[in-house]
């Protein structure tokens, strides 16, 4: 409890945001549907969405710098909020677009404050509460941030309003705690390609995380709408998603613990694909299948990035965490700006199952690969402890670290 109160204006910002943010992808698929979007035109959506997110975790780290965290978080989040309210204003897919790219970036940049201030006041000792509190927190915010689409009204201007004042809230908290901001740390370096010579697997893993989780949340209100789903079945469907993934955490970390991470990873990417073939086929066969399928496909998918970024962390030589969480964000981002345009384009062609053909397809070559890297690469002899890794921001490596100088 005492730690739940000392970091309590963190967390509520950190809460206030994910429902905001969390929130605006799948009301505008929704309301784009409405508007006679196309669904290449929402894809569209998602793809700038994760430019922007890239944009403000290379950016948002060189900002405090220049005029210090609060600052900084207070721009990110107007960025947000302008992006939430200029939606009624003019419904267009290329104007939702560069609103959108607004949003991402507002994302990534309040996170980055938000995470480098929990990092500073961290110690050895209450780090792994003040973790499992914040993992809940992100959690449980995106769970409600899903089901708060099915009491929202679509294209209805009160809908962006609310999300808009929630961004705005998030700001006081944050503006308004006691707590001095921590010191300025210097922004990690990316070095992705490092990162693949590093560890090939981890780094596709996380490149197939991202072209999974992108595809599904952006692309999975326009899946849901072609299945059939009122808009408030396809918030408990992104839901069951969130909840899946959630499920999931904690029998992943266990298994990834005891046994070889290639193998896990080998089999996790299995049942993916078997649960993408199951989706195809009989996933559609009623509501309650829908849900089904979503639950479980999010059990199955959600922990490959953690997965894939504990793999990576085994072969990093002291010192070399915090550059290799943030090269993996950026190998992440640039599977998860790829792939909401491109599977909203094979669904155009497709139809609502190519959604699922596509992540199949891209957990089979996960698999593929990770029997490759059995022969080929070597196994690791120490492991550190899996932990289940929100895609936040660059600098989340210094969050995770314990006791690293």
């Amino acid at each position: 409890m005492r730690t739940l109160i000392a970091f309590a204006a963190l967390f509520l910002s950190i809460a206030l945001l994910q429902v905001s943010s969390g929130a605006i992808s799948p009301l505008d698929a929704l309301v784009g549907l409405k508007s006679g979007f196309s669904t290449t035109e929402i894809g569209l959506l998602g793809s700038v969405h994760f430019l922007g997110f890239f944009a403000g975790c290379w950016l948002s780290p060189r900002l405090i710098g220049m005029v210090g965290h609060a600052r900084t978080f207070a721009a990110f989040a107007a960025c947000g909020a302008i992006g939430a309210a200029g939606h009624p204003i003019v419904i267009d897919p290329y104007v939702w677009a560069g609103l959108r790219m607004l949003t991402g970036f507002c994302v990534a940049g309040c996170y980055t404050v938000l995470e480098a201030w929990l990092q500073a006041r961290v110690t050895n000792e209450n780090r792994g509460r003040v973790l499992g509190i914040y993992r809940s927190v992100d959690l449980g915010g995106s769970l409600c941030a899903q089901l708060l689409i099915s009491v929202l009204e679509p294209i209805h201007y009160i809908a962006y309003n609310l999300l808009t004042i929630l961004c705005c809230a998030c700001l006081l908290p944050l503006l308004l705690t006691r707590a001095e901001p921590p010191e300025i740390a210097e922004a990690p370096r990316l070095s992705p390609l490092k990162t693949f010579l590093v560890s090939p697997l981890g780094a596709f893993g996380v490149l197939v995380a991202g072209v999974t989780a992108a595809s599904f949340r952006m692309i999975g209100p326009v899946y849901g709408q072609q299945v059939g789903l009122a808009a408030s079945e396809i918030a408990y469907f992104l839901a069951a998603f969130v909840l899946g993934g959630a499920v999931a955490q904690i029998p992943a970390g266990w298994v990834a613990d005891r046994f070889d991470r290639r193998w896990v990873l080998i089999v996790i990417s299995v049942l993916s694909v078997l649960v993408c073939i199951g989706t195809v086929l009989y996933g559609t066969t009623s509501q309650t299948s829908v849900y089904v399928a979503a639950l479980v496909f999010g059990a199955v998918t959600f922990p490959v990035y953690s997965l894939s970024a504990a793999h990576a962390n085994d072969f990093a030589r002291p010192g070399q965490a915090v550059e290799l969480s943030a090269s993996l964000m950026f190998i992440f981002g640039v599977g998860a700006i790829a792939s909401p345009l491109l599977s909203s384009w094979l669904m155009t062609r497709g139809g609502p199952s190519m959604l699922f053909v596509m992540i199949g397809c891209a957990h089979v070559s996960l698999a593929v690969f990770g029997f490759y890297r059995m022969v080929a690469g070597a196994s690791v002899e120490m492991k550190r402890p899996y932990r289940y890794l929100p895609r936040t921001s660059f600098v989340l490596g210094r969050l995770l670290r314990r006791g690293q100088k």
